[in-house]
């Protein structure tokens, strides 16, 4: 096998990859940081150093896998000497390629079918490693498949179970299980985040970086300055500037209001929020939810009427509603409301799927026009849940001739975005419910969108 030059940066991942600590590898940052490149390099390493060991190379689709990172791989190959029939084989029916010292690696398609949502289709078969490439396009649960499968041959070799990844900034799971954590310093002892940026590759054309500077603001984030909290879907509802300028927002006082989203039986939380107007004054949070008795004595202290108070009547919220007269149940799978009269110049009728999907369409209007204030000594715990809440917040069949309508919080689970319910966020949004009711008091009047 000749020798090939790599960056600095790519010994320092190598490095990790071969160390006898961790387990999860997590390459991320910008384009052009050859992180497809150092996962090849380190799987071809393993295969030849590993006489009889089993790797894969993974995407989401095969047929992307094939396209891209096993073209990678080749190169590789070539790079170091090594001929496709003479050093190996492969067999593209089977997605196997077969080295002469009896190693193999596996082409695995990774990606999430609803009729196979335990990933049957994997099979049974054991790894000693893995590279996943674009993780962005990894659901959570295929992940920790596949994982699972990292135990061929490692007591025989003396080897710990490892799994390479590599992805631009996204907000999938791995910004809050790899990058998050990094950054708050919590990462665990036995994961490894390596940023990787286009200037740690000095093989990089300079072309290639120029046209990255090209793109637009978002992506130029991205993939040229690795900036994780930027994210590149045209369908999220919120802009991130903008959620976090509701931290610093003074917003239109005016009615009192109580929006509360029960727990369900110790699941989730119990998130309690006040509002003045659109300016949020208190939030709570409550591994119980909250009895009738002290809901009506905190709206007494506050002087907020009934009416003016909002539950999530599903499940045990409608406890709630039954034992406090006169508050309002939200339910979000109902009819979206409509104004009764119309105007010619009124463009606030949209076609909705649900209440659901109509209030937080509104709360993004808000939130994305600086309309929204929130205390400034609000707990960092509860901002960190909110954030996270309203970045994850997208439309679905925006290509389809269909009413509006947000991805649901069982499609979030399966993508791995989210592990818990979108509890503070799903208090912001109903507050809206009292901005398109036509009938319920108005802090500053009808929204107009």
């Amino acid at each position: 096998m000749k020798e090939i030059s790599v960056s600095k940066k790519q010994q320092l991942m190598l490095k990790v990859l071969d160390d006898d600590i961790h387990t999860e590898i997590f390459i991320g940052g910008a384009a052009g940081g050859s992180k497809s490149f150092t996962g090849c390099y380190w799987q071809i390493k393993r295969r030849l150093m590993y006489p009889g060991s089993r790797g894969f190379l993974a995407r989401a689709q095969l047929k992307s896998l094939k396209q891209s990172t096993l073209l990678t791989f080749f190169e590789v190959c070539r790079l170091l000497g090594l001929k496709n029939g003479t050093d190996f084989h492969y067999n593209s029916m089977e997605g196997v390629i077969k080295f002469k010292n009896g190693s193999e690696e596996y082409l695995k398609d990774l990606f999430y079918y609803p009729s196979d949502p335990e990933f049957v289709s994997l099979g049974s078969t054991e790894f000693t490693d893995g590279f996943i490439d674009e993780m962005a396009e990894i659901s959570e649960q295929a992940y920790q498949i596949i994982r699972s499968r990292m135990r061929y041959k490692l007591d025989e070799f003396g080897l710990i179970p490892k799994i390479c990844m590599g992805s631009n900034p996204c907000k999938t799971f791995i910004y809050r299980e790899f990058y998050k954590k990094w950054r708050d310093k919590k990462l665990e002892f036995y994961k490894s985040y390596i940023p990787s940026f286009v200037w740690d590759n000095p093989f990089i054309s300079d072309h290639y970086i120029t046209n990255l500077k090209k793109l637009d603001r978002i992506n130029r984030e991205r993939l040229l300055n690795g900036n994780w909290e930027y994210d590149e879907d045209p369908m999220r509802l919120f802009d991130y500037d903008q959620i976090n300028d509701m931290f610093t927002n003074a917003a239109i006082r005016g009615n009192k209001y109580c929006i509360v989203d029960q727990s369900g039986f110790g699941r989730d939380n119990c998130v309690i929020s006040f509002w003045d107007g659109l300016f949020v004054t208190e939030v709570f949070t409550f591994k119980e939810g909250i009895s009738s008795d002290d809901l009506d004595k905190m709206l007494t202290k506050r002087k907020i009427p009934r009416s003016q108070c909002i539950v999530d009547e599903i499940g045990v919220g409608f406890g709630l509603v039954k034992d406090l007269k006169g508050i309002i149940g939200f339910v979000a799978n109902a009819p979206a409301l409509k104004k009764k009269k119309e105007t010619k110049d009124d463009k606030y009728l949209h076609n909705y799927k649900n209440l659901r999907s109509q209030c937080w369409f509104t709360l993004s209007k808000y939130v994305n026009s600086a309309q929204i204030g929130i205390y400034r000594d609000i707990t960092e715990e509860i901002k960190n849940l909110l954030v996270e809440d309203l970045e994850q917040m997208k439309q679905i069949n925006a290509d389809k001739d269909a009413p509006l309508q947000v991805i649901s919080k069982k499609e979030l689970k399966e993508l791995g975005s989210l592990t818990r319910s979108t509890d503070v966020g799903d208090s912001f949004m109903m507050r809206m419910y009292y901005e398109v009711n036509p009938i319920a008091p108005m802090s500053i009047g009808m929204m107009k969108i």
